[in-house]
């Protein structure tokens, strides 16, 4: 058997554990048999401090489950050891073995056609097919095993009409378990229900959509000058983003018995146009407090934020009031959760982080991240590579947190560790607690049929390097 990292054993079985399991053992090492059928993981039990192996087997629906475990012994070597043991034996085992007798239908294929090609998704087929995305798909395949379709519509919906959707609904899914949830699949409203040992969590996905007329997509108005871009952060995408938000908010979820008590939370993402999410952050923000902010300095030179309290958006002959936290009905809203990453190059990313590549697929991630310096008015560029020793990188990583400062029921911020979280009061003041390394936005360049491990050798450098982004003249 193979050593893993916890991030590839976290991809194919991690969405098996129940937080509880936290209370009584530590997880010390991952393991991985040569073909890939059976995972192992080895233990400490808290109360004794002894030892154990712990053995995964796919189940009928090709989900990675508990099935065996070694006994306990003095020292991790012993577990180790019995651990391999245990795998070599189960290798000889039948499929069937590892089934565990309360698997309803059989295993999904989800990038088997279930459309002709014309009515694809151009990404899905770029995901399906381009060995760029190989990592991409190979670490959404266990992933979706075990998000459950409770709509009844998540393949069909992911390969045609939908694919940008269905890939923001599995970023929080992959998200939630980094994070610690277990998830309630007896309810399809909202679309996550999460239980961790820190406390319990509701969320809905929201997404923004392209403008249409029918079926035609209307483009986003023209952004060649400074007046253009303002206006379009200003007004037009706020009103983008007020829309489906509005829309969610009608539908009173906090009213549903499920989510009684908890924290409701809606998770929004900019699809309106091709990378798009990357640049209108600020527009999400005006839009859910109604302020805007201007970098200005005092009379000592000091850097300090100048905030103007909006009224209103007003783009062509729509108008609505700013201020998505100030709606009637809107205090019922805990937070609204929203990130630059929840994309496909995401997953790309993490699948080759996890070990889901073939050695041929080079990706470079270019940025900016936000300044620790407390004087700074701009955010650092940065580059990584992500293939090279050292890069790091989390699915919670870049996610911003708004709090709601009228909330019924407030979202405690030890429940989403690693995000920033936001706060902004009546009077618009601001305030921010970020992680060290908080990307506000990236794009992935992908390099293929590069023979990875040749192009790395020697290299001895940072995976990620940073600067100072020049200031416009």
């Amino acid at each position: 058997m193979e050593e893993i990292t916890e991030l590839r054993f976290n991809a194919l079985a991690g969405y098996a554990r129940q937080p509880q399991a936290a209370l009584t053992g530590e997880e010390l090492a991952y393991f991985e048999a040569e073909d890939g059928s059976i995972l192992g993981l080895i233990i400490r039990d808290l109360e004794d401090g002894d030892f154990a192996g712990m053995a995964f087997g796919r189940d009928a629906k090709l989900r990675f489950r508990w099935t065996s475990m070694t006994e306990f012994f003095e020292t991790p070597d012993q577990a180790h050891g019995a651990l391999e043991r245990l795998i070599t034996e189960l290798l000889d085992k039948p499929a069937e073995f590892h089934h565990q007798g309360d698997e309803e239908g059989d295993p999904v294929d989800f990038f088997a056609p279930v459309h002709a090609p014309e009515t694809m998704h151009s990404d899905f087929q770029k995901v399906a097919s381009e060995a760029g995305f190989f990592p991409a798909r190979s670490i959404i395949e266990p992933m979706m095993r075990w998000h459950e379709d409770l709509d009844g519509n998540f393949v069909e919906q992911f390969q045609s009409t939908a694919f940008d959707q269905r890939i923001w609904e599995l970023y929080l899914f992959a998200t939630l378990v980094e994070l610690g949830f277990a998830f309630d699949t007896a309810n399809a409203v909202p679309d996550f229900i999460g239980r961790s040992l820190f406390g319990q969590i509701a969320v809905e996905a929201v997404t923004v959509g392209p403008t249409r007329q029918g079926a035609q997509i209307i483009p986003p108005p023209p952004l060649e000058t400074k007046e253009d871009r303002e206006a379009f952060l200003e007004h037009y995408m706020p009103i983008k983003f007020g829309s489906p938000l509005f829309s969610k908010l009608r539908k009173k979820y906090w009213e549903k018995e499920q989510i009684a008590g908890m924290p409701l939370v809606f998770a929004v993402a900019d699809f309106s146009s091709p990378g798009s999410m990357i640049y209108t952050r600020s527009a999400l923000e005006r839009y859910l407090y109604g302020y805007s902010y201007e970098a200005t300095h005092d009379a000592q030179g000091k850097p300090i934020g100048k905030r103007t309290k909006i009224a209103e958006h007003r783009w062509g002959d729509k108008v609505v009031p700013s201020g998505f936290f100030d709606i009637p009905g809107a205090e019922h809203v805990s937070a609204v959760i929203s990130t630059t990453a929840g994309t496909i190059s995401k997953f790309n990313r993490m699948g080759v982080l996890a070990g889901f590549d073939a050695g041929d697929v080079m990706m470079i991630r270019t940025g900016t991240v936000v300044d620790p310096d407390p004087e700074a008015t701009h955010p650092l560029v940065f580059k990584a590579l992500v293939n090279a020793e050292g890069y790091r990188e989390s699915w919670v990583e870049g996610l911003n947190v708004y709090h709601n400062p009228r909330a019924v029921i407030p979202l405690a911020e030890h429940l989403i560790p690693g995000a920033a979280h936001h706060h902004c009061d009546a009077d618009g003041n601001w305030t921010t607690s970020a992680p060290q390394f908080h990307p506000l936005a990236s794009q992935t360049q992908i390099l293929g049929g590069v023979k990875v491990a040749e192009a790395l050798e020697g290299f001895d450098g940072p995976a990620i390097r940073f600067w100072k982004k020049p200031r416009a003249t």
